[in-house]
């Protein structure tokens, strides 16, 4: 079970003994008592508070990884007339991860009289 669900069915369950205790006791021992718990969720909420500013990402995750392309034992292509075959990656530039490895490619034919390359190809 995740943390967030665990968390939202603690919460549920307080909330509902307390609405229950409160239901139960007189005036003046539900206001003592609400004093008590406002007084403590106050003190939680700033200790989950400064936790979360001193966990990096708000978790205890580790730091993401850059993403990495990797393109590698593609086959051969063949461009026909006015065509364009390629056996790596096309792309924009804007458009590509931080690193790119093209290995193995395949053979890339324009004899048909198109535009062929192997590897990176940017438009």
């Amino acid at each position: 079970m995740s943390g967030r669900r665990v968390t939202v069915l603690v919460t549920s369950g307080v909330v509902a003994v307390l609405a229950a205790l409160f239901a139960v006791l007189r005036w003046d021992d539900a206001d003592k008592i609400a004093s008590a718990v406002s007084a403590l969720a106050g003190v939680a909420a700033v200790g989950i508070g400064v936790w979360a500013g001193l966990t990096p990402h708000g978790t205890d995750q580790p730091e993401p990884r850059a993403a990495v392309l990797r393109v590698s034992g593609t086959g051969r292509a063949t461009a026909g007339p006015s065509g364009r075959a390629n056996t790596g990656v096309v792309a924009s530039g804007g458009s590509l991860p931080s690193e790119v490895r093209v290995e193995n490619t395949g053979d890339a034919d324009a004899s048909g009289g198109g535009e062929a390359d192997s590897g990176i190809r940017l438009d």
